[in-house]
């Protein structure tokens, strides 16, 4: 018995440590200049197989192989962080109305619907238990949530999983340094530019000093001025994460033209030309695939 109890303990101790290891190359793949690796990002989880931003869309994430899973906060009334990406609950549970109207353990009594509208039994889930499901397996990164910045780096620090965190916003160096600066060299920060806006350069600008890992860049139009830009934010230093989400955020080079109308190479493939080491995608099966056929996993 004490033997099936020591075989027991050694095969849960490299399972852990066979995931922290999984994080922390995960680390070094975001950080390194060097690797060719392309990290996909799933856009809410795997939305098409579980609800979107579900414990459970998580977990799919992690057993296919994701590098990080994309998510949104909202904070309830008695100010507990939960996944939801919509200000309301109307769209993706059996519920209605705000976030910040319940209390978490009100929130608790809905459920999440999945993608046909169909309720499911999969509850709201909070960030600390997402950050629970993931630590040490998966990177994680808040797009919808710079507001609660402070009370997140809380529990980054509670469930010890500072580095597998990115956190994103669209606000200027200043702004953030000034609101955050006392945690900002502390955590992986991601500044989001729209590369069509006229002030674009000026934003890239602010950031040089920080020179943050990687820069979300948008675009719904490609012109000469996006391309210059795009090469600027490699020369200051910085990754470039492109989107495969809608056309509007990439010039229609979108995941729906790679897999519905089977024009990979225009799309994911122009993604790569065009210099991204991170792309986020609601496709994350066929993009893992395409990227290993072209040698880019």
């Amino acid at each position: 018995m004490k033997r099936i109890t020591c075989m027991i303990f050694l095969l849960c101790t490299v399972f852990v440590l066979s995931a922290q290891e999984s994080a922390k190359t995960l680390v070094v793949d975001l950080k390194s200049h060097e690797t060719k690796k392309v990290l996909v990002v799933a856009h809410r989880g795997d939305w098409r197989n579980a609800p979107e931003n579900s414990l459970q869309a998580f977990q799919n994430c992690i057993a296919m192989g994701v590098d990080m899973i994309e998510i949104d906060l909202k904070m309830t009334k008695d100010n507990q962080l939960v996944i939801m990406h919509d200000n309301t609950i109307d769209r993706t549970t059996d519920g209605k109305g705000k976030v910040s109207d319940y209390t978490l353990a009100e929130l608790r009594k809905f459920h999440l619907k999945n993608g046909l509208g169909r309720v499911t039994f999969h509850p709201i889930p909070t960030l600390e238990e997402v950050l629970e499901l993931t630590k040490g397996k998966i990177l994680i990164n808040i797009d919808k949530g710079y507001d609660y910045f402070q009370e997140v780096y809380k529990l980054l620090v509670k469930t010890q999983t500072i580095d597998q965190m990115v956190i994103k916003s669209g606000y200027a160096y200043e702004k953030v340094k000034a609101e955050n600066g006392d945690v900002l060299d502390k955590v992986i920060y991601m500044p989001i530019v729209d590369l069509n806006n006229p002030d674009a350069e000026a934003f890239i600008e602010g950031y040089r000093q920080m020179k943050p890992v990687a820069m979300e860049c948008c675009f719904s139009e490609v012109t000469p001025e996006v391309l210059r830009l795009l090469q600027k934010v490699k020369d200051n230093g910085s990754k470039i994460w492109l989107n495969g989400l809608w056309p509007s955020l990439n010039g229609g080079h979108d995941d729906d033209r790679a897999v519905e109308l089977n024009q990979k190479d225009e799309s994911w493939g122009w993604l790569l030309e065009k210099g991204a080491s991170l792309i986020q995608t609601d496709r994350p099966v066929q993009l893992l695939q395409y990227l290993k056929e072209e040698g880019r996993r």
